[in-house]
């Protein structure tokens, strides 16, 4: 006698329909066309075999999920509507993914699928932060990031990708698209769905089909969940650490450059130090990623990506001031080293601005900000007060005053960047993110943004200028030591602050489930 599951088998091989390996009509692509996901939101009922049919054919682990299914609710009892959304890849037209992979691991295929090519990821998880929708996932076990790839080795023997065939309710379709009419007259009106991105950020290509007269408070089913980001201490520590370098750099060149009006000259020992913080902190980075070893494939897309353009221009930066190192302890020509520390200084100046860049993303409202670039510029007071102790250390008393003093101004201008960053978490655009960001601010972290503000009056303003009160009695030993708790203070306070950059940013997304909320990169 048959179980039940071998009476199923044959009733499937009868029909010519076998268990895993359900046919489609893969319909050739015309020119301008490519392949798309079509998303029906009405027939979804939410039972989530389209997930566990990706981990399958994917092998991935339970917490990768290429697809996800998020909820959706609104409405007044008994008129009461959920609504789901399963989402994978969109495949965008124009990737910010892509754009912005600094190995090009990511290539968009002539059928339109972004694939990503796992053998030269080196696990930056960019991509993950680019992304507005939060489809690429690092995957810890292997190193890398991974996403959907439109089960492209199921399209090329004519099967449908996995979660299409899994969707009992026959939610989920692929289905083609003509690239110029879906982007000149539909995608405004079928690619957008509530609580997503707006499509045109990356040209999403999959078409929703949404239930008709939606409530109009409909909301995010996991809107209670509110959890601070990776923290990135190797980010935090490397970019604090290169924005002091520029700073301390910028002093030692004016310092330099005012030897010819009497002040004390500037050494070898100084620009040493000024390299020291870059030379600590750029090898710092390689600790963020899942393949260290390699990190040298970060300058890859100069072309389009900001994080192989700051790759690029700090190791430069970095490598023109052990130059520069030399020129002073083989006593080149004053002129030629002058013109050496200009070039080094604004190689610098663009790998600070090519760093800041590299999160003015749409996906990240809290970091796609004026104030992102203010303040990673704003560091370097740090540096400047280096140069200013370095100064204090050889008894350069006349040039200890106006490097401290020049410290101070731009201290304050740090506090007010920040003040600033604060303030306008309260702009319109992006408010549900940077209202979420501000309740992390002030409920997760409290205490460590008024640690921060408190060290950075403290180590930017009242220290310095006991300095100033201390060099002008002629106390320089004890200007001295103060100056160097203002580096201590000044350090932690930045550090504090750029903690707090990394774990209260909100991104954007898709709505994600009442216990686990949504996937984080």
């Amino acid at each position: 006698m048959q179980t039940p599951l071998e009476s199923f088998i044959e009733h499937e091989a009868d029909t010519g329909m076998q268990c895993g390996s359900y046919s489609i009509d893969v319909l050739p692509l015309k020119e301008g066309e490519q392949y798309r996901f079509h998303f029906d939101a009405v027939k979804c009922v939410g039972c989530r075999c389209c997930e566990v049919a990706c981990n399958e054919q994917n092998n991935n682990p339970a917490d990768i999920k290429w697809r996800r299914v998020g909820e959706m609710e609104g409405g007044d009892f008994p008129a009461f509507t959920q609504m789901l959304n399963s989402m994978s890849c969109n495949h965008c037209i124009d990737p910010e993914c892509l754009k912005g992979c600094p190995t090009e691991s990511y290539v968009k295929l002539d059928n339109g699928i972004v694939f990503h090519q796992d053998e030269i990821c080196i696990g930056c998880q960019y991509c993950t932060w680019n992304c507005p929708y939060g489809v690429p996932v690092f995957h810890e076990e292997r190193n890398i990031v991974t996403k959907c790839h439109l089960c492209h080795e199921r399209l090329e023997v004519g099967q449908s990708p996995a979660c299409v065939q899994a969707c009992p309710a026959g939610a989920i379709e692929i289905e083609t698209v003509k690239v110029d009419e879906w982007l000149e007259e539909q995608i405004d009106n079928e690619a957008n769905m509530p609580f997503l991105p707006d499509a045109r950020i990356t040209n999403s290509t999959t078409r929703y089909t949404l239930p008709e007269n939606l409530p109009e408070n409909m909301k995010e089913i996991d809107e209670h969940i509110l959890k601070p980001a990776h923290k990135e201490l190797p980010l935090v520590f490397m970019t604090v650490l290169t924005q002091i370098s520029l700073g301390g750099f910028f002093a030692l060149f004016l310092g330099d450059v005012m030897s010819l009006f009497g002040f004390e000259a500037t050494n070898w020992v100084m620009a040493f130090m000024v390299m020291l913080p870059a030379a600590i902190g750029l090898p710092l980075s390689a600790l963020h990623l899942g393949r260290p070893f390699m990190a040298m494939m970060a300058m890859k897309n100069i072309k389009t990506s900001w994080l192989s353009r700051e790759a690029l221009a700090l190791g430069v930066f970095t490598a023109l001031m052990t130059v520069v190192v030399a020129l002073y302890m083989f006593d080149v020509a004053w002129q030629i080293r002058v013109a050496v520390e200009l070039v080094t200084l604004l190689t610098g100046v663009y790998g600070i601005y090519a760093q800041s860049m590299i999160y003015r993303i749409k996906a990240r409202p809290s970091w796609n900000r004026i104030t992102t670039n203010y303040k990673f510029f704003g560091v370097a007071y740090i540096g400047i007060f280096f140069v200013a102790f370095v100064s204090a250390l050889f008894s350069f008393s006349s040039v200890v005053v106006p490097i401290t003093a020049l410290g101070m101004i731009l201290a304050v201008s740090q506090i007010f960047f920040s003040y600033e960053d604060i303030r306008t978490l309260d702009a319109k655009e992006n408010e549900y993110q940077l209202q979420r960001t501000k309740k992390l601010l002030n409920e997760h972290f409290g205490k460590v943004k008024i640690f921060r503000f408190a060290t950075a009056v403290l180590g930017g303003v009242l220290l310095p200028l006991l300095v100033l009160v201390f060099v002008a009695q002629g106390s320089l030993m004890l200007a001295t030591f103060l100056l160097f708790l203002v580096l201590v203070v000044s350090f932690v306070s930045e550090i504090s602050d750029r903690f707090l950059f990394y774990t209260t940013v909100v991104p954007l997304g898709m709505a994600g489930g009442f216990f686990v909320g949504k996937q984080r990169g």
